[in-house]
């Protein structure tokens, strides 16, 4: 189908082409079966392809995803409330077509005894007949083929189960590499460049790190829905500036999140095959207090060396229904979680991540409360190829109303505290809602969409903490147009909380001009 829509795969031409491609593939799939299943193994392993050839189908088809290891790696990582929210009865039906009634007909099957030598000759002799006949082929419409896969890398990544077999392949040596290998201690010279005379002098500096949130259709970036009415008010007032173009590390959590906290930006992150501390550790060796607090599904690795709580264990009737939590949660929880952290480092600083759920997909719907829903009628299905286009974009709408409505309120509760006080928020990416048949995220970086790639950044400053630091407003909202990206997080946290260590770069400290106009 991908294939028949693209302008060069026309008429007879793109007939013979398409012929040729389903042959070879067919020749290449024949020739991996007869290789790695063997009778022994060829039910359970049957049953297996089928669940992975159905599963990846289902989510190509409905949203428009493709399968790499990015995706394979958050799924991996996914938990029961992400996992009941992609369940549909569209689904279920798909799985009883696709694997349960041809996986209950293979189970039936017998299966024959044959001698070793015999089973080994007809085994390799027809994957040898089955690779010669797809390299036959191959080289005859090679022309065609090539340009079509040169000009369409994305082509690759939709070819089933071979995408998925070779992603999981990537992912399960990847995995057992890295976790193989030492974590490697970095920021060892970090320290404060100004030690609090007292506690009420130590700053507090919240992140708020976001969850699907896309530029596009945030209110203070100009959409044409007034999505973020608590925030404008809070930029008029002055202590409040928007970064118009800020560019995600990747498509996804699993992806954007621990390039975020890395002190390598994203080109040598990804190329990286050492595994090194984050950001938290470099503000906790700096003597600083840590906490992370979590509305999602993990925090990828980054908050296991500083304390931690997951809501998903809490139980805050006014904030948490149906196993899942408002993000309001974490406000309600952390002035008893900071009180819990060690004295002699908050005398020093404090730096809070609260993740967000935010406006994680495909269930927007359930990313605001019943009192904050003004654009209707909305998306309420799981299944968001069951609803209209506009009816998917005002559930997610609703779901950054409510972002806007709570970082608004950390802000009032940050504002009440005595001592010097910043908020710094970021999406760690952002989603598509239907464009060019896209559905959710986590597109390779390549072919990623606009949608998927910007998000929003802003940072507010307490007046308080804005004559700690010497800091100007307008002199920040010089820099709120230039092009900006993850890679500037880790030094821009760096420089908000002033911990000097020869890991932080100026030149991607978006806070650095107005230190040095200090």
């Amino acid at each position: 189908m991908a294939i028949w829509q693209l302008p060069e795969t026309q008429g007879l031409r793109a007939v013979t082409t398409m012929g040729s491609l389903w042959l070879i593939l067919v020749s290449l799939l024949g020739c991996f079966l007869c290789l790695w299943v063997w009778p022994r193994w060829l039910k359970p392993v049957g049953v297996a392809m089928l669940v992975m050839v159905t599963s990846s189908s289902y989510f190509m088809l409905t949203y428009g995803v493709v399968i790499d290891t990015h995706m394979l790696a958050n799924v991996v990582h996914t938990d029961v409330r992400e996992v009941r929210d992609l369940l549909s009865w569209r689904m279920l039906a798909a799985l009883i077509v696709g694997v349960v009634l041809p996986g209950i007909w293979l189970w039936r099957q017998p299966i024959r005894a044959v001698p070793a030598q015999s089973l080994i000759g007809r085994q390799v002799g027809a994957a040898t007949v089955a690779f010669v006949v797809a390299v036959g082929i191959f080289w005859i419409s090679f022309q065609d083929i090539a340009s079509l896969t040169r000009n369409h890398k994305e082509l690759r990544y939709l070819i089933n189960p071979f995408n998925s077999v070779y992603a999981l392949t990537l992912l399960s040596v990847g995995q057992a590499s890295q976790a193989a290998k030492p974590l490697q201690t970095i920021g060892e010279d970090a320290k404060l460049l100004n030690t609090p005379a007292s506690e009420a002098a130590a700053p507090l500096v919240v992140l708020i790190l976001g969850e699907t949130a896309r530029a596009a259709n945030f209110g203070l970036a100009g959409y044409e829905r007034d999505t973020t009415p608590q925030l404008r008010k809070l930029q008029a007032q002055g202590d409040l500036v928007y970064f118009s173009d800020v560019k995600s590390c990747g498509t996804s959590t699993q992806a954007s999140v621990p390039c975020m906290f890395s002190h390598l930006g994203k080109a040598a992150y990804e190329g990286s095959k050492v595994r090194y501390e984050s950001l938290l550790d470099v503000l906790q060796r700096a003597g600083m207090a840590v906490l992370w607090l979590n509305n999602q599904s993990g925090c990828k690795g980054l908050c296991d060396r500083v304390p931690n709580v997951t809501t998903s264990a809490l139980n805050v009737p006014e904030f948490c229904q149906t196993g899942e939590c408002l993000d309001e949660v974490m406000l309600h929880e952390l002035p008893r979680r900071l009180a819990a952290l060690d004295p002699a480092r908050r005398a020093k600083g404090t730096l809070v991540v609260m993740h967000q759920m935010g406006s994680h997909g495909p269930a927007y719907y359930k990313r605001s409360p019943a009192s904050m829903k003004p654009f209707q009628p909305e998306c309420s299905s799981h299944a968001l190829q069951n609803c209209p286009p506009e009816h998917i974009v005002n559930a997610y709408d609703n779901s950054l109303l409510y972002t806007d409505h709570f970082i608004a309120k950390t802000v009032a509760w940050l504002k009440g505290q005595s001592r010097p006080t910043a908020l710094l928020y970021v999406s760690d990416h952002g989603e598509s809602l239907g464009e060019k048949g896209l559905y959710l995220h986590g597109m390779p970086y390549s072919m990623a969409s606009n949608e998927q790639i910007q998000v929003p950044m802003l940072v507010w400053l307490s007046p308080a903490f804005q004559s700690q630091r010497g800091w100007r407003m307008s002199c920040l909202r010089e820099q709120s147009a230039k092009a900006l990206s993850h890679d500037h997080f880790f030094h821009s946290v760096l420089g908000l909380t002033q911990v000097s260590t020869q890991l932080r770069k100026p030149e991607l400290d978006v806070f650095q001009a107005c230190a040095a106009a200090r």
